[in-house]
């Protein structure tokens, strides 16, 4: 098959995946602020999609990581093809809708990753992949970013209901509110900095790899553009099924612990892409809203959802893998085998997306209940002053 051709489909497939990332990680930044009421759905939803389309535009850092990094480049090139991409990319958008469906915070970033590993390892061998870059730039700060961010959101939450005895300061829940306003408007400015990068290294990985592009050369202006607006429309979406689990099952959020969670998200991100570490905001947001929960009560977390999360950040990387392995070993047969592997990919998504709307979840679901007292006391954090 024509080499543009398929460059083609793997563009219009990354912006799919750029577009699913959206609507699977709008929770890492509105989820807590809509459960405490401090937003609307729909206001939240909007300002994080223009926050992202803005952030993708402040750094190319990650984009660079994925393009030149992680994917070893030979003496002829770049070891894996325009059809390996494709088929790593079909492993990430489908791991992503799954998880979507199951309303699991996984993680976009490993989701893709995994596709691409796999993809290489079986297209072009185990050494075309650069493991010293996945260890520093992927799975340390996998490790690192969610108990980092953890540990501050427990700090900063404990700290807010200290010195605002308890948040019965006259106005200290209302100016909570407020603040997440803006902590929640950086978190998903660091969304855009970081996730929508991914893609832009992904588009760009692959004009490499048929010759489009000179290699060691970042992301072209449309690329950024068009990465933007995909997250950015498919955060507005919505994303509801997640961002239920991640503002209201993981923890009972109140406005300090919101703030808390969504201000060491930001900067725990913003750093991060900074240094080109491609690490999960899903991981850093869930990390924040546990930290926050034990920071109030020093038990105001429900383990069981923190379970299935964390069992869910395990797999996703190598589930992600094996799909997109086998997608190369299909695809790389024939033309036939492409076009089957796009099907199927097709078919799986219709799938998913059938299933959802059998059990649907609104803005209304994520809302109920989230008014919250303004101003009335709350239990004290273990050793808090009385």
């Amino acid at each position: 098959m024509d080499v543009l051709v398929i460059v083609v489909l793997v563009i219009v497939v990354a912006l799919v995946f750029d577009f699913t990332n959206g609507f699977h990680d709008t929770a890492n930044a509105m989820a807590t602020s809509v459960a405490t009421g401090a937003l609307k759905p729909r206001t939240a939803v909007l300002i994080s999609a223009v926050l992202n389309v803005v952030g993708a535009f402040l750094s190319t850092e990650v984009a660079k990581t994925v393009s030149q990094g992680i994917i070893r480049e030979g003496q002829d090139g770049v070891h894996i093809s325009p059809t390996m991409i494709f088929a790593g990319l079909v492993g990430a958008v489908l791991w992503n809708l799954a998880t979507w469906y199951l309303g699991l915070p996984s993680s976009s970033t490993h989701a893709l990753f995994g596709g691409l590993i796999g993809a290489s390892i079986i297209g072009a061998g185990l050494d075309s992949v650069s493991w010293s870059t996945v260890v520093s730039k992927v799975v340390l700060p996998a490790l690192l970013s969610p108990v980092i961010a953890g540990v501050i959101a427990l700090v900063a939450t404990y700290l807010a209901y200290v010195l605002t005895k308890n948040a019965t300061t006259h106005g200290a829940a209302t100016g909570f509110r407020h603040g997440q306003t803006v902590s929640a408007s950086l978190v998903s400015l660091a969304h855009g900095t970081n996730d929508a990068q991914k893609t832009m290294g992904v588009i760009t990985l692959t004009l490499i790899a048929a010759n489009y592009q000179d290699a060691g050369t970042g992301p072209a202006l449309w690329v950024i553009l068009a990465c933007g607006l995909a997250i950015g429309l498919g955060t507005y979406t919505g994303g509801w099924r997640i961002m239920q689990t991640v503002g209201k099952k993981i923890s009972d959020v109140q406005s300090p612990q919101g703030f808390a969670a969504e201000t060491s998200s930001a900067a725990t991100i913003l750093v991060s892409s900074h240094l080109g570490f491609a690490l999960s905001t899903t991981h850093v947001t869930s990390g924040s809203v546990i930290g926050s929960g034990l920071g109030k009560k020093l038990a105001d977390v429900r383990w069981s959802v923190v379970g299935r999360i964390v069992v869910a950040w395990v797999i996703t990387l190598p589930a992600a893998a094996v799909v997109g392995g086998l997608a190369t070993w299909l695809a790389s047969t024939s033309a036939v085998g492409l076009v089957l592997v796009a099907v199927l990919a097709l078919a799986g998504g219709l799938t998913f997306y059938v299933l959802a709307k059998r059990k649907p979840i609104s803005h209304d679901d994520v809302a109920a209940g989230s008014t919250e007292p303004t101003d009335q006391a709350e239990p004290q954090p273990a050793g808090a002053p009385t």
